[in-house]
């Protein structure tokens, strides 16, 4: 891949593709949700789909679950559950009973209510990358520490771009701001820059129930009008294996109380947290994931919960995390049987384990994200941006993903696979017959802006073409696109009185110290 193309004319590439849009920066698809309108792939039979069940039970009653909170062991108890120390077990009528309370289906509803997402059924949603805390972009080619203005250019992508549903946790870890008010400062620029669902962190009392207030001060309700249905949501990660920690179950109880939506994403990395075979590590993610769904049911029966999956594989000759792999395509599917099986919505992932935006990067987010087209996901994390495992974020590969997203998104539409006269299109045929071509019949002009999907980033010329304009490779046309849209950017509006409202409340938590830390 070429480097940064500062010198190089414009006269191709990008403005190519431009000139061929009518001017737009973007021609993009509206916002809007994609419904699923495949059936699901299903790798196992109803029977294997019983076993891992039955395997997951076995873990939950006679192995048991390490729960690091003193808190969810005391409500465990009081539900009857078998305690010793911090290990829970439980009976499956009890984990079957409180799993059946949850919703398979529910709203998010963020500040601006149009762009508010169902979660379950056929809907998907595709939310940007989350937490790395490295950045990098093709001017600087290599990787650095993010910080918040880095951090705010990958907010302002997933505000911009209309296949991006929800803002999952920072795009990129801002290291420029001390931990203890860093979420203050994020979730702001979250409230300010987008208008979509946003999600707050799981790490201790204060980053979880400061988010509560600014998403509630942003919405401008009343507490109870944000707790009488979900404006946000929070992700966990059981600490593989059979583990939940101490801040996260204490975030995971506080949303379950009040209503907000709760992601419980085990991490079983099959051969490292998990068994080797992907049942094995499937099983184990399951019942990893059902305990935490069944605490927060008791806790509020029908409290919005979805079951994540994050089941790969290792490389057995270095130890190192392995994304978009057949394995973890199988495994995805696999776990989109088991959480129908239990009429629970589901998360996973658009994951890679390339270190640049290359070809190896769109292989395996592709890989991961057609899985979860496949496996009937609901919520999509990760899905732009992300790249060595979840260490870089980069923005580059976050408008290459916006392609694939889109793509996916055409793929849904019923259009396609229509079936009237018109579609048959009989009469077209009957004029054309043997002899002409069907460019310039009426059938066809009808219809040529809106037959076929409209990239936003592939160039579609030949060689010759492609080299007259400047030879421009997917990244750099990338990185062009992203300097534009960061130029052009507009934040979406926001009550004058309401930002005042949220800066007096960032400002006042920041004078009290925010979320404290050990330094």
């Amino acid at each position: 891949m070429k480097q940064e193309p500062a010198k190089r004319k414009r006269s191709g590439g990008r403005a190519g593709n431009t000139s061929r849009r009518g001017g737009q920066l973007v021609q993009q698809m509206p916002f809007s949700q994609p419904i699923n309108i495949d059936r699901p792939t299903e790798p196992l039979s109803a029977e294997q789909v019983l076993k891992l069940h039955e395997g997951a039970m076995r873990i939950l009653e006679d192995i048991g679950i390490e729960f690091l909170n003193k808190e969810a062991l005391a409500i465990m108890k009081r539900a009857g559950c078998k305690i010793d120390g911090t290990n829970v077990r439980m009976d499956r009528e009890w984990i079957m009973k409180m799993v059946a309370l949850a919703p398979s289906e529910f709203t998010l509803t963020p500040r601006n209510q149009e762009r508010s997402i169902k979660i379950g059924g056929n809907h998907m949603a595709f939310g940007n990358v989350s937490s790395p805390p490295a950045y990098w972009d093709l001017a600087r080619n290599k990787k650095m520490a993010g910080t918040r203005e880095d951090c705010a250019k990958l907010l302002k992508l997933s505000q911009y771009f209309n296949c991006i549903h929800f803002i999952g946790g920072y795009p990129v870890e801002p290291q420029d701001i001390h931990p203890s008010i860093r979420h203050l400062d994020v979730i702001f620029d979250k409230l300010t820059l987008t208008d979509k669902v946003c999600h707050a962190y799981s790490l201790g009392k204060e980053r979880v129930e400061d988010a509560f207030e600014m998403v509630r001060i942003a919405a401008g309700i009343s507490n109870e009008e944000f707790e009488a249905k979900p404006h946000m949501f929070t992700n966990i990660n059981s600490t593989s294996p059979l583990k939940h920690d101490e801040p996260m179950l204490d975030g995971w109880m506080r949303c379950a109380r009040r209503n907000q939506a709760c992601v419980v994403t085990p991490f079983t990395l099959a051969g490292a947290m998990a068994p080797v075979t992907m049942a094995g590590a499937v099983a184990q993610s399951i019942a990893e994931g059902l305990c935490a769904i069944a605490l927060a049911q008791y806790i509020r029966p029908g409290a919005p919960c979805v079951i994540g999956t994050f089941t790969s594989n290792v490389d057995m000759k270095t130890g190192a995390p392995a994304f978009g792999t057949p394995e973890y395509m199988r495994a995805t599917q696999m776990t989109g049987q088991l959480a129908r099986f239990y009429g629970l919505p589901m998360r996973s992932s658009g994951v890679c384990t390339a270190n640049v935006p290359d070809g190896q990067a769109v292989w395996e987010t592709s890989n991961s994200l057609w899985a979860s087209v496949q496996s009937g996901t609901n919520m999509v994390y990760h899905a732009a941006g992300w790249l060595e495992g979840g260490l870089i974020a980069s923005p580059e590969k976050f408008i290459m993903d916006c392609e694939v997203l889109q793509q996916i998104q055409r793929y849904f539409d019923p259009a396609i696979c229509g079936s009237e006269p018109e579609d048959i299109a009989i009469d077209a045929i009957s004029e054309v017959g043997s002899d002409g071509h069907f460019f310039g019949i009426q059938h066809t002009q009808d219809r040529y802006e809106t037959a076929f999907y409209n990239p936003l980033l592939s160039d579609w010329r030949n060689y010759e073409a492609w080299e007259a304009a400047g030879g421009m490779w997917t990244a750099e046309r990338a990185h062009h696109l992203f300097k534009e849209i960061i130029n052009e950017f507009e934040a979406p509006h926001m009550d004058v009185a309401i930002k005042e409202e949220l800066a007096d409340f960032v400002a006042r938590r920041k004078s009290e110290g925010g979320a404290p830390t050990d330094f």
